[in-house]
């Protein structure tokens, strides 16, 4: 196999990796009991599990979620108790800083262990500003946007309150997001709110004309607007975020979601389920009108039923990473999830509630393939093979260069560098985990079903 890769051909700059804390945060919060084998809180040991560069994977980026306030109420329907939130406003103006205390504990933990970009997001605003009372659309409620626009500023002004104070505390918040996947209906479930596209716009400037009066926030951006699925709307969502000038001056880049959810038909019809295909054509739309605006991958997770710690997931996590890196110029990657209580193939880590204990997956360690060795301004070049079944990417630095192979084959596959060296390679497959080595680079080995990074100095 021959691996190719032409520095002089630079691609975007590599900022961050990263996972949310919703809604795991709430429940690992609280288990303050020590771990059976690093005795350390368990809380604490997931916290440096995830973020910490030396005793984990390093990630950078922390989402946490502002609630909406629906597990003060007792109303609306929730599929998960962790999905009813709470919030810090008690009435108007007057707030309790004292909520969500696992949550908070958890992202004052992941900041100490390494996050230095945090993400406030929002899934829907107060309960208290909603036009039904509730934290999502009711049942025959179809596309029906759950904030009057008077409230809109009302909205902003929660929300940046809630910023300051954790900045003023020292939490890293860079950046907030007040929308998140506008495009679904939100009836249940989890807290959410649908908006048009021209809706995201009109919320969108009621911050920026906020943010303009918060002199002490001059560090934070605004990011959005976060839409669904790839296929749906992105591009409506997009035109619409970028169209004000004011919001504009607010935004690093465009957030979207990577998700391609495979359509519920009885037949399958290749063009809608076509998630490359979409990957490319929204690439190409960005090039087009806004080729100075990055992108950002800002939620995706593997949305397959039952628990997988295995590399039949993490192969697909990897491709994934790759696809969105290499096709959509993506500088920064976020999963959903880091931790995941259910059974589905979302966290990085498995939670179980019954015996609080914690179970690594091969999700987690070929996240960390990349996020272990990428450095945040890392330019993204030109890398490629000659066999369809290994993928790579490649970002380099003024002091080294490095390559992420994923191997989706059955088969073992060799390839050399030009130079004579020893370089450092970290590979994850069914039985290593990270499993760190220096070779030779007249042959580098890629196991059967595998991740490997391999680091020129």
């Amino acid at each position: 196999m021959k691996v190719q890769i032409c520095p002089e051909k630079e691609y975007q700059t590599f900022k961050s990796i990263g996972a949310s804390g919703a809604w795991w945060a709430q429940i690992v919060g609280g288990w303050d009991y020590p771990d059976p084998i690093s005795g350390k809180p368990v809380r604490d040991r997931i916290a440096e599990l995830l973020y910490n560069k030396e005793t984990g994977i390093g990630l950078g980026v922390y989402r946490y979620n502002i609630g909406a306030g629906s597990k003060h109420s007792g109303k609306g329907v929730y599929s998960q108790p962790a999905r009813a939130t709470e919030c810090f406003a008690v009435s108007e103006g007057e707030y309790d800083w004292s909520r969500d205390k696992n949550a908070v504990y958890m992202l004052r933990k992941c900041v100490e262990n390494g996050a230095d970009e945090v993400v406030f997001f929002v899934n829907s605003p107060l309960e208290s500003l909603t036009k039904n009372g509730l934290a999502h659309n009711k049942k025959r409620q179809l596309f029906h946007e759950n904030i009057s626009r008077k409230n809109y500023k009302a909205f902003a002004d929660y929300c940046f309150d809630v910023v300051e104070h954790f900045m003023g505390e020292g939490i890293p918040v860079k950046y907030l997001s007040p929308v998140n996947e506008p495009i679904w209906v939100w009836n249940g479930g989890q807290e959410g709110c649908f908006y048009r596209p021209r809706s995201v716009r009109k919320v969108f400037k009621a911050f920026a004309s906020e943010l303009d009066k918060r002199k002490n926030l001059s560090s934070l951006r605004l990011s959005g607007a976060e839409s669904g699925d790839l296929r749906w709307f992105n591009k409506s969502y997009t035109r619409q975020l970028l169209k004000d000038k004011n919001v504009r001056k607010y935004l690093d880049g465009v957030d979207v979601h990577s998700y391609c959810l495979p359509l519920p038909l009885p037949i399958t019809i290749p063009f809608l389920n076509d998630r490359l295909g979409f990957v490319k054509r929204f690439r190409t739309f960005m090039d087009k009108h806004y080729p100075e605006v990055p992108v950002i991958m800002s939620e995706w997770t593997h949305m397959q039923g039952g628990r997988d710690y295995g590399m039949d997931s993490a192969l697909v996590t990897a491709t994934t990473m790759y696809e969105d890196f290499t096709l959509l110029n993506a500088v920064s990657w976020q999963h959903w999830i880091a931790v995941s209580e259910v059974d589905y193939c979302d966290g990085l880590i498995y939670i179980n509630l019954e015996d609080k204990t914690f179970e690594m997956t091969k999700r987690y360690y070929v996240t960390g393939n990349y996020s272990c060795y990428i450095k945040p301004g890392a330019k993204r070049i030109e890398a490629a093979t000659d066999d369809a079944q290994v993928l790579v990417t490649a970002f380099k630095t003024d002091e080294e260069t490095v390559l992420v192979l994923v191997n989706n084959s059955e088969e073992s596959k060799q390839f050399s560098l030009p130079e004579e060296r020893e370089v450092l390679i970290a590979v994850t497959d069914k039985d290593n985990n990270l499993e760190e080595s220096t070779v030779g680079t007249d042959c580098i080995e890629l196991t059967p079903r595998s991740v490997t990074t391999v680091v020129i100095k």
